[in-house]
């Protein structure tokens, strides 16, 4: 099985992904959240400190673009490619309302005959490697059959299918029905993406689908950075090691970021995941949330930690 490690924005950035990788060394793929392709050819500066090859050494990192304009998803693809990748990943999936509103991501989905025509010109300029990570549909399920025609038609390296809609954001269970019909008609290798946040999740999923040979793994693996090594080896995550993972990351986030509260907001949202790995998380994750001074954020991680456990088993919202 390849384990693949899903672009989560605001949180899985390089500096994230080299804490994570020097624990945990197990992840086959780094997918980098989104850059948005835009006709100058630009990238933000987070776009481009997070795809730079000095900040990615020793992973394989395939960086993700978000766009519905060929040309310019052909043209930052070039600029990519000049860094060393020889993969692009192209988003079909974010549900975000100002993103969908734009026809990208989960939103090109609703837009078949736009999006082959986008697929037949970046195929046809052949620069790189190309894989999509998509969801089922826009509204409904049912759009995923014509998908699946259209993906067909070209030599994907890869189909990521989120089986989702885009108007379930992560609420509701995962289609495994329309899953299991991508599945069967792809001419593609496929990898699975939702909702795997424990090892019985994992378990149960490849006893149903012993053909799959490739899981990304996104919020589960966030909360229970260990996920991986434990599916493998069974050793579970080490308090004692989340704890350094914790302390590197607050080093290096004060190193790159403005100040204290920049590190506060950074570390809350890694929080909203790893809180659901320890016993008796709710008061604690309470005052992380409320914390307006990184002293109180620190007093409040500081007691979970000498106060609280690891549970076994746990996983994300467990």
């Amino acid at each position: 099985m390849k384990f693949y490690f899903a672009p989560m924005e605001g949180v899985t950035g390089y500096i994230y992904r080299n804490i994570h990788h020097s624990y945990f060394p197990n992840v086959d793929k780094y997918f980098t959240p989104f850059i948005v392709a835009n006709q100058s050819v630009s990238f933000k500066t987070r776009e481009l400190q997070d795809i730079k090859p000095e900040h990615n050494q020793g992973m394989n990192v395939v960086p993700q673009i978000l766009t519905n304009n060929a040309h310019d998803f052909i043209q930052t693809s070039k600029k990519i490619k000049e860094f060393g990748y020889d993969e692009i990943n192209l988003n079909l999936g974010c549900p975000s309302g100002t993103v969908v509103a734009k026809g990208k991501g989960s939103g090109f989905l609703a837009r078949k005959e736009e999006l082959n025509r986008f697929l037949e010109e970046v195929f046809n300029a052949n620069v790189t490697k190309i894989s999509i990570k998509t969801r089922i549909g826009l509204d409904n399920p049912d759009e995923f059959q014509d998908l699946m025609l259209i993906f067909n038609q070209y030599p994907l390296e890869e189909l990521i299918i989120h089986p989702r809609i885009q108007k379930d954001f992560y609420k509701n269970t995962p289609n495994l029905t329309v899953f299991s019909e991508g599945l069967s008609t792809s001419k593609h290798e496929v990898c699975y993406n939702g909702d795997i946040f424990t090892v019985n999740d994992y378990k149960n999923f490849i006893v149903k689908y012993p053909q799959v040979n490739a899981i990304m793994l996104g919020r589960g693996i966030i909360a229970n950075p260990a996920l991986i090594q434990e599916i493998t080896s069974g050793v579970g995550l080490d308090k004692r090691v989340l704890k350094e993972f914790h302390e590197r990351l607050v080093i290096e986030y004060k190193r790159i970021l403005s100040g204290d509260r920049d590190v506060l907001f950074k570390m809350k949202e890694v929080w909203h995941y790893w809180a659901y790995m320890f016993t008796d998380d709710e008061k604690y994750r309470k005052k992380i949330r409320k914390a307006e001074r990184f002293s109180d954020y620190e007093r409040a991680v500081e007691n979970l930690f000498f106060e609280q456990e690891i549970k076994k088993g746990a996983g994300y919202l467990s």
